[in-house]
């Protein structure tokens, strides 16, 4: 009720020069918002070079200037109306202190949307390597931040010193707790490096298998073929073995082929050279890597070892492929009228 009433007493003591002022403070922020578009999209087109069409007003480094404007002018109107607004020294000096807070942490946000992977690479003279670089604009970014919070301490009237102190006095348990940090950041460091693999390879190692999404600071994303994500540390995929089977050029076929025991060796020899003609004839097969021959003889079967590279890198060409050469030794053993052999036991029961 005595809100009520001083917001009364407070509007009654309006004069024309206050309503003035009001109209004004509006003003400016209109005007603010008004130009916070043009002025961010002009900023925008000069800091990126060359943006696609309709590109500029979605990039994050647009929305940052327009909101970093819009609060400017905000500000700007609440420090034209304060004497209106009765504001003591006190509540000046707060508004003062959270304005300045947000503008630090906004300007490290406009120089961190400003670090992309074309300008690194521009400084770089066009040779950076782009996971490398993605590695190295995290970490100046991380940076940025680090640096934005110790000012934005320094504005709340914080001693850094004695922060620093009380942290060394922590300092055992956040070595501790930094050391796995620290492995993972690493790890990171020398997947970009070595480039066992990147985003978008299919990658097997341990009892994880899928693709790679992401590669961050502390971890690396893959999709498994259950369509699940698994999260692994980079200080534990940097140590493992890792089997990145995008890189495979050519895939191996191989197979012993039991043959019955009572096959006559000559059509053992005709069989054989079949193989190795159609083999050869196929087109995804490496002439030179076939191998059809005479393995050896089992108490069961007669066995053909049949080997062969075919040029297919994805697995699902291979299994393809793969499925078809099938075919066709099955149709050839068939036109030889030729049984697969099975394991058989010969039972002699004493009278």
């Amino acid at each position: 009720m005595n809100n009520i009433n001083w917001l009364k007493d407070y509007i009654s003591n309006f004069t024309t020069q206050t309503i003035i002022e009001l109209i004004i403070a509006v003003g400016i922020i209109v005007l603010f918002n008004i130009c916070s578009s043009s002025i961010a999209y002009i900023i925008t087109k000069i800091l990126k070079r060359k943006p696609k069409k309709g590109e500029t007003k979605n990039h994050k480094l647009y929305l940052s200037l327009k909101r970093f404007i819009k609060i400017i002018g905000i500000y700007i109107a609440i420090i034209f109306i304060k004497d209106t607004l009765l504001l003591n020294e006190t509540i000046i000096l707060m508004i003062r202190r959270v304005f300045r807070i947000i503008i630090i942490y906004m300007l490290a946000n406009i120089i961190c949307e400003c670090i992309t992977l074309d300008s690194l690479k521009r400084l770089r003279r066009n040779d950076t390597k782009d996971g490398i670089s993605n590695f190295v604009i995290k970490i100046i970014k991380g940076l940025i931040y680090i640096v934005a919070t110790f000012i934005a301490i320094l504005e709340l009237g914080y001693d850094l010193s004695g922060l620093i102190t009380g942290l060394g006095l922590g300092s055992v348990v956040i070595t501790l707790a930094a050391q796995n940090i620290a492995k993972d950041i690493i790890g990171g460091f020398v997947i970009f490096t070595d480039k066992p693999f990147k985003v978008g390879d299919w990658i097997q190692f341990g009892e994880y298998e899928g693709i790679v999404e992401e590669i961050t600071f502390r971890s690396t994303r893959i999709r498994t073929f259950e369509n699940s994500i698994v999260n692994v540390p980079n200080a534990i995929i940097s140590n493992a073995s890792i089997i990145n089977c995008s890189k495979i050029e050519k895939r191996r076929y191989k197979i012993n082929l039991g043959l019955e025991l009572e096959t006559p060796l000559n059509t053992v020899k005709v069989i054989e050279e079949k193989i190795r003609t159609m083999l050869k004839e196929k087109e995804n097969v490496m002439d030179d890597s076939v191998i059809v021959r005479f393995d050896k003889i089992t108490e069961n079967s007669i066995n053909l070892l049949i080997y062969a590279f075919t040029n297919s890198s994805d697995n699902e060409s291979f299994l393809r492929e793969k499925e078809h050469i099938n075919y066709k030794i099955m149709q050839i053993l068939e036109s030889e009228r030729v049984g697969l052999a099975y394991d058989t036991k010969t039972v002699f029961i004493k009278n």
